[in-house]
């Protein structure tokens, strides 16, 4: 993460969180799993075989998701152009749950990733297109 936000790159480093991410991936915290995909895609770094492993353990665990896990998660996948259409439904759902819980920036992003990666969500684009009229002053 601090290397991503400073935007630092460091690709051994990020190949050995990589592999050692792979195998301890189902020990992460939805956080945690949000905050990797995250880190790689800021620092645009692909690593398919861990996005698969994080596709599969955030959809499994996406009820846990916090709304910015969720944000960030999709707009990771997006931002490598990473198609994940399981993931991306059960973000859907998790999403148009927490509508309300999530910031400006998150629906934006949100939105943002579906249309990026072409996956419609129409119940989810009702409910971002409602809740950003209600906070239309809100945004940036």
């Amino acid at each position: 993460w601090a290397f991503a936000t400073l935007g630092v790159p460091a690709p051994q480093l990020f190949d050995a969180i990589a592999r050692a991410s792979k195998k301890r991936i189902g020990n992460l915290k939805p956080q945690g799993l949000a905050n990797i995909a995250w880190a790689f895609a800021t620092l645009n770094t692909p690593a398919p075989q861990l996005f698969k492993g994080i596709a599969r353990e955030s959809k499994k665990r996406i009820g846990r998701f916090k709304s910015q896990d969720l944000a960030n998660t999709a707009w990771a996948f997006a931002t490598l152009g990473v198609p994940a259409p399981q993931l991306f439904d059960a973000i859907a759902r998790a999403s148009k749950k927490r509508i309300g819980n999530l910031k400006p920036q998150g629906l934006a992003n949100i939105a943002w990733a579906f249309a990026t990666l072409n996956t419609p969500a129409p119940q989810l684009f009702k409910g971002i297109a409602r809740e950003s009229k209600k906070r239309i002053g809100r945004f940036k």
